[in-house]
């Protein structure tokens, strides 16, 4: 999968890259072809972006943009159909708001390494189709972030 980043330092670049390359492999999805971008926006962008796309006016910790309708269940091969003329898949955007992660961590007592890891994985796995609207849905995305950030070694302290 090909990692694209705005305005996130090669501290953050680094983590995010070994989490997109571990939930790949775990969710079977690492596809050559398949481009996501990473990008970091204040709260008050990242505000204005939430109000637009989803009518909430208040900042948020990421939001995801899926370029796909995918089910967590499918794989992204089964799009390759879907491939740009440029021989890309574009499968979507993350955004994360790097303030809301920095006192979310404060607040979780872990660093801030993981609070961004993990952002970058939930949007990540929204993007591959899962969500946590319902019970058991929200338990096979925790239990799978839990596994792909305990891999890396990305723990809770």
């Amino acid at each position: 999968m090909q990692v694209y980043f705005e305005k996130i330092s090669l501290r953050f670049r680094r983590d995010i890259k070994k989490v997109v390359n571990k939930a790949v492999e775990i969710t079977n999805n690492d596809l050559p072809q398949a481009v996501i971008t990473f990008s970091f926006m204040n709260e008050n962008q990242i505000r204005e972006l939430n109000l637009k796309s989803r009518k909430i006016d208040k900042s948020t910790d990421v939001l995801s943009f899926p370029m796909l309708d995918i089910n967590y269940h499918e794989n992204l091969k089964k799009y390759i159909k879907d491939v740009s003329p440029d021989g890309n898949l574009y499968i979507g955007d993350v955004v994360i708001c790097p303030q809301k992660a920095k006192r979310q961590a404060k607040e979780y007592k872990h660093s801030l390494k993981r609070e961004v890891s993990f952002l970058a994985l939930h949007g990540l796995l929204h993007i591959l189709g899962y969500d946590h609207i319902e019970k058991e849905d929200e338990v096979i995305m925790q239990n799978l972030s839990n596994k792909i950030l305990s891999s890396l070694k990305i723990n809770r302290k």
